[in-house]
């Protein structure tokens, strides 16, 4: 008589309450504390922004699956993260028609495109912002001082003030000073809408890794590459660089917290995770310390984004007993 303990159910045997909603409402809420600083320091335009690039991110994609007679999926808050995502990478100056073309080109374009949900083979949410940065530079370059009061409807006529950033690239004119690091740390300078308060945005990575929403291995070596590297190549020679004001100004925090760590465009594996985050952090510096422009942290996720398959490839635990094949 066989022994019932030998019978299993039927695959999958791994079973999880999570769902996509579940966990796309969860970084909705660790993007939260971010939004509230956004609005505390740009006021209710950054808001503004914010509501419409979601919108446009569920209507794309609500357009889309319905011409498409496929299954209506703006209810698992994938969209909307999407579009807060993208709204946080763009200035509080921005046209509101801008968004609406960002939103478009990330749902239609980067996800739908490749298959919908998990198939996008980069970050929807940065690839419309290199899109919209390439195609309106100088609109996406206009940053403001917090606190600025701009207007609600009408684009802002304001002239652009520098970013942390671009004063310590030396891109500004001379006589710029650098704001301090409570400044940084609190948020209370120019820059994109969601990236400026380092504060709220750790408040929300670390609840991301608390719900093991994300894994700690791409923010943390992300984040501690560059602050290494900034440090060892500074302008001044060997060891003479500002790591501690790399490692705070930029989007270098929201990028390691909630654009590197996408489930669909970045490694599944933990060898292959740290990895990305040394990459992104490598690409990150050269181009912040050698290249034209100040910011480099899209970019480097992006082209990790690209390679992330050979990453997982090549990291990929060989299967218990396979024989591995001699090269």
């Amino acid at each position: 008589m066989i022994n019932n303990r030998l019978i299993v159910s039927s695959s999958p045997h791994v079973r999880s309450e999570e769902t996509v909603s579940s966990v796309m409402l969860d970084v909705v809420i660790a993007l939260t504390p971010a939004l509230i600083a956004a609005a505390y320091f740009f006021g209710f335009r950054a808001l503004l922004v914010t509501a419409v690039t979601v919108l446009s991110c569920v209507v794309a994609e609500y357009a889309w699956q319905k011409v498409n007679h496929q299954p209506i999926t703006i209810n698992d808050w994938s969209a909307v993260v999407t579009g807060i995502l993208l709204a946080f990478n763009l200035p509080a100056t921005v046209p509101l028609w801008m968004p609406v073309v960002g939103g478009f080109f990330a749902i239609i374009v980067v996800k739908q495109f490749f298959g919908g949900l998990g198939q996008n083979f980069m970050n929807p949410a940065l690839a419309a912002r290199a899109f919209l940065l390439a195609s309106w530079p100088v609109e996406m370059t206009k940053w403001v001082d917090p606190f600025s009061n701009l207007p609600l409807l009408k684009t802002p006529d304001v002239i652009s003030s520098a970013t942390p950033l671009a004063i310590l690239k030396g891109t500004e004119a001379a006589g710029q000073t650098m704001p301090s690091i409570t400044s940084l740390f609190l948020g209370n300078i120019g820059g994109t809408i969601g990236e400026t308060s380092v504060l709220m945005l750790l408040i929300g990575g670390l609840w991301l890794i608390y719900r093991k929403v994300i894994s700690w291995r791409i923010p943390v070596t992300f984040i501690a590459t560059v602050g290494v590297l900034t440090f060892i190549f500074g302008k001044d020679g060997f060891f003479t660089g500002n790591a501690i004001y790399h490692v705070l100004s930029g989007g270098l925090m929201l990028g390691a917290f909630f654009m590197a760590t996408d489930y669909a465009s970045s490694p599944v594996t933990p060898k292959g995770q740290i990895i990305m985050g040394i990459g992104a952090g490598i690409i990150t510096s050269v181009i912040r310390l050698y290249g034209g422009y100040p910011e480099g942290v899209s970019y480097s996720i992006l082209l990790m984004n690209i390679a992330a398959p050979l990453i997982d490839r090549y990291t990929t635990p060989v299967k218990f007993g396979e024989v591995k094949v001699r090269a």
